[in-house]
């Protein structure tokens, strides 16, 4: 018999969920555990199927408008946070609405409503389409804010007269957003600055981890859904870092085989709305090829925790 080819297995730290997708996850169990299945949920409450897929076998309906929730059941908004006018239409229906937008999304949210308070254009930066910056979108009139997606847009857009402000989406590369911004800060000197960065802690740590992982593999594989903008952002960054054989998978079944002929030295990471299980399945599928060898990074160790809405907490002191 053959005997395995042996492989090590790099692991970055930290990796997967992120607190704001923790407590996104636990608003929908908690929800189907007081008021029973169905529980309506207002598009993927996170961008991972297999979360989706558990909560759905759970009880939990995915719809992607409100005219599909009956009046008799409650509805969660994703992590992703919502326009304004998504609780409005909820409240004029008098439907039992929860809220899980990750409260790093909501700071951007009032932030933005400051910055239209005050008469400031808000130049925003982010990936068109994309749940969180439709809903930061929706939380000012139309035509309050544009949007900036690349450097070009930075070193082209001509905004209104008057003051400015940026805000960001906080799933991006941190390097590309910091030379964005950097364009904006040269072309408009006073712009209006965040009081703290928009990028979440969980993007910034992951892709700060991701940048040591990749100079000590030959590749990187990063666990994460093709529409989980903080996911493709590893795979970016990696390639940035200097190892440019790195690709998004969703799970082990999407393991390219033939294409790691000959590699000694993987990374491995996930991105923030993708859960451990997932890891652990991807190297029980390199265990039963390789002779593996795990290796855990150095890396920080995250202990942040966002409270659940008041009408789900089980005990008054519970977070």
């Amino acid at each position: 018999m053959n005997a395995k080819p042996p492989l090590s297995i790099r692991l970055a730290k930290p990796r997967g969920f992120c607190a704001g997708v923790d407590r996104a996850v636990l608003i929908v169990e908690r929800a189907l555990q007081l008021y029973g299945a169905p529980v309506y949920v207002r598009h993927e409450i996170v961008h991972n199927q297999r979360v989706v897929d558990r909560l759905r076998e759970r009880g939990a309906i995915f719809v992607d408008e409100l005219d599909l929730v009956p009046d008799d059941r409650p509805v969660v908004f994703s992590a992703h946070g919502v326009p304004k006018s998504v609780p409005a239409a909820a409240e004029k229906r008098a439907l039992n609405w929860l809220d899980a937008t990750c409260p790093l999304v909501s700071k951007v949210h009032i932030e933005t409503e400051r910055h239209f308070a005050a008469g400031r254009h808000v130049l925003l930066i982010g990936h068109a389409g994309h749940p969180e910056v439709i809903g930061t979108m929706g939380q000012v009139p139309e035509g309050a804010i544009t949007l900036i997606e690349t450097q070009a847009d930075a070193l082209s857009v001509t905004p209104p007269e008057g003051e400015l402000a940026y805000a960001t989406q906080t799933t991006l590369s941190v390097a590309d957003t910091a030379d964005i911004i950097a364009s904006l800060q040269t072309r408009f000197p006073d712009i209006h600055t965040p009081h703290k960065d928009d990028i979440c802690y969980a993007t910034t740590n992951r892709q700060t981890s991701v940048q040591q992982l990749a100079a000590q593999v030959e590749h990187v594989l990063v666990i994460g859904a093709p529409n989980s903008s903080n996911s493709q952002r590893l795979v970016e960054v990696a390639r940035q870092a200097g190892c440019p054989h790195a690709t998004l998978i969703g799970g082990a079944e999407d393991i390219d085989w033939d294409g790691l002929n000959g590699v000694q030295n993987i990374g491995l990471t996930a991105g923030a709305s993708a859960p451990e299980e997932l890891t652990r399945e991807v190297i029980e599928a390199f265990d039963a090829r390789f002779e593996i060898a795990v290796i855990e990074m150095d890396g920080l160790a995250e202990n942040v925790h966002f409270k659940l809405p008041r009408a789900l907490r089980t005990d008054a002191a519970e977070g």
